[in-house]
């Protein structure tokens, strides 16, 4: 590369960029291994998984995207800084690329040191962790990484883009509508308009039209897609009962797998803020819980797999097998549920046309992004209404939440509703109904109703959040283990009188067994759960310990 005379740090204006004290270097050299550098060595790649942390001791490093030919320096780094960012820890390449750019020495860490270290030095650990989530926010704000090329109208577009954003890919949407030389591009390629959207990856690979699973194998090591079918613990559903069952799971030593449809962290990863988890006296976001979670489950050994959608249980041969929707099958000798549940529709003319484009049911910063300084609606009277309106609020031009109920606070926790009802950016429309909704290819405005007077109103939106509840995920499981009315998973007693078994010893079923032993559930899923984070992550942890008894009493 041609470097400047004088190449200048990059200062740290947000914390991404801390420098390491020399204690927190020597307490992280002693698990790695001096290394000198010569100009133009080459640390790491775009497009790979570094094997180390690397802590520049002497010199200085710079961070270059697209390596080799627009060799764009994102970032340089002198002593006492270290290198990388989330990728290191979660199985995904990384997106810059590593050069040095003066003579110098660094302390070379391996990945599975680093996460010794993060697991019992709560200082560096931190530090580190704070720093990798950080600079993940500002990749994925500067549209680094991977572009995603087709049209506002695509569904398989908005597909895409959405699955990039709930992982955390750092990404560039590049709109065909707008964009006439990306259309020409495609054109050149010999890309025909049934094979977009593609995606483009380091400049060089192309997916045309890609399913989420080939996107997260493109942008995966190799190493995770060869992984293992037989565990003791099978976890289906990564949100935060899945993630705290995985990690006090294979802290007990089980061998742990979690698959889930989606992304890590489930429907709580939407949340801008969770108020009441233990040890965040001011909150914390569901995307950092999840972060902090899947950085604990990987340091213990948990295996994940995603997308990977469960499709059929079966229990016939001693263990308990789960197909997946691409065919795979896993053994496991314990399985958790933990599948959360699934948003209901609102059923109204245009609905399906509109939600191409307009229609959401999470608020999450893609959703943020894709109507920025726009009217919106909200739809529910929920604590996850709720959120949704506090945080779209400081994206939008205003927001309007409609609630069918008289009062928030019969559906709404009390903090939350006094929130929204203070915030002068959320105009609160109680009993009130959607009854239509008007535009062209994008929505523009909805028909809201009075149910208590019949009274309709026009009110602009160019944006609709459906946050009216959900049901749950357990079509997969309907005939194999017992289920509630409305299909939740009966457990403990509950299962017992829906499903009586002979043979079972005292005190089975444990209290969050199904009516088939060995099969466990927690969080949303669970047929008279407290839908809450603290609550689902709690139940997740106590399911782990009782999998541990029901294994050594079968032993």
């Amino acid at each position: 590369m041609h470097w400047p005379e004088e190449l200048t740090e990059t200062p740290d204006l947000h914390g991404a960029y801390p420098r390491l004290s020399r204690a927190q270097i020597e307490r992280l050299g002693a698990g790695g291994a001096r290394r000198p550098m010569s100009r133009d060595d080459v640390l790491f790649t775009e497009g790979a998984l570094s094997d180390n942390l690397f802590v520049v001791l002497d010199g200085r490093v710079a961070m270059v995207e697209e390596y080799g030919t627009a060799d764009h320096v994102a970032a340089v780094h002198g002593p006492a800084r270290f290198l990388g960012e989330m990728n290191m820890l979660t199985g995904l390449v990384g997106h810059q690329t590593a050069v040095c750019a003066e003579p110098g020495e660094v302390l070379a860490v391996p990945v599975d040191e680093l996460r010794r270290v993060i697991g019992r030095d709560a200082e560096v650990g931190d530090l580190i962790l704070r720093a990798f989530v950080i600079r993940r926010s500002m990749l994925t704000g500067l549209g680094t990484g991977l572009r995603i090329v087709g049209s506002r109208f695509s569904a398989d577009t908005r597909r895409l883009r959405e699955f990039a954003v709930r992982n955390r890919l750092p990404h560039k949407w590049i709109d065909l509508e707008e964009d006439w030389e990306a259309e020409c591009f495609l054109r050149a390629m010999g890309v025909a308009p049934e094979e977009t959207p593609v995606v483009i990856l380091r400049c060089e690979t192309v997916l045309r039209n890609p399913s989420n699973a080939e996107l997260a194998g493109a942008v995966s090591l190799p190493a995770p897609r060869t992984w293992e079918t037989v565990c003791d613990l099978l976890i289906v559903g990564a949100g935060p009962a899945g993630l705290a069952a995985a990690v006090y799971g294979a802290a007990d030593g089980l061998s742990t797998i979690v698959v889930d449809t989606d992304a890590i962290g489930g429907q709580a990863r939407t949340s801008p803020r969770i108020e009441s988890h233990l040890g965040f006296p001011y909150g914390i976001s569901g995307e950092e819980l999840a972060d902090r979670a899947v950085t604990q489950a990987t340091g213990l050994g948990v295996r994940f797999r995603l997308p990977a959608e469960a499709a059929a249980l079966d229990g016939s041969c001693g263990d308990h097998v789960v197909t997946t929707r691409d065919g795979a099958m896993i053994h496991a000798r314990a399985l958790l549920v933990a599948t959360g549940i699934r948003y209901h529709r609102l059923h109204l003319p245009d609905m399906e046309r509109f939600e191409r484009t307009s229609v959401y049911y999470a608020a999450t910063m893609f959703e943020a992004r894709e109507c920025r300084r726009d009217p919106i609606v909200v739809v529910g009277g929920g604590d996850s209404a709720g959120q949704a309106a506090l945080f779209l609020a400081a994206h939008a031009a205003w927001v309007r939440l409609l609630a069918r109920e008289g009062d928030l606070r019969v559906n709404m926790s009390r903090y939350l509703a006094v929130e929204v009802e203070r915030d002068p950016r959320i105009q609160v429309m109680l009993n009130t109904e959607v009854r239509e909704l008007s535009g062209g290819e994008r929505l523009e405005s909805v028909v809201a109703e009075d149910n208590v007077t019949g009274e309709r109103r026009t009110v602009e939106a160019r944006a609709l959040f459906v946050l009216i509840g959900a049901e749950p995920h357990t079509r997969w499981l309907s005939g194999e283990i017992s289920l509630d009315r409305r299909g939740y998973v009966l457990t403990g007693a509950r299962a017992l009188r829906s499903h009586p078994a002979e043979g079972l010893s005292p005190g089975r079923p444990f209290p969050l067994e199904t009516s088939r032993p060995g099969v466990f559930a927690a969080g949303d899923v669970r047929s008279g759960s407290v839908k809450r984070v603290v609550s689902a992550a709690g139940e997740g942890a106590m399911a782990a310990r009782l999998v541990n008894e029901h294994l050594r009493s079968a032993t």
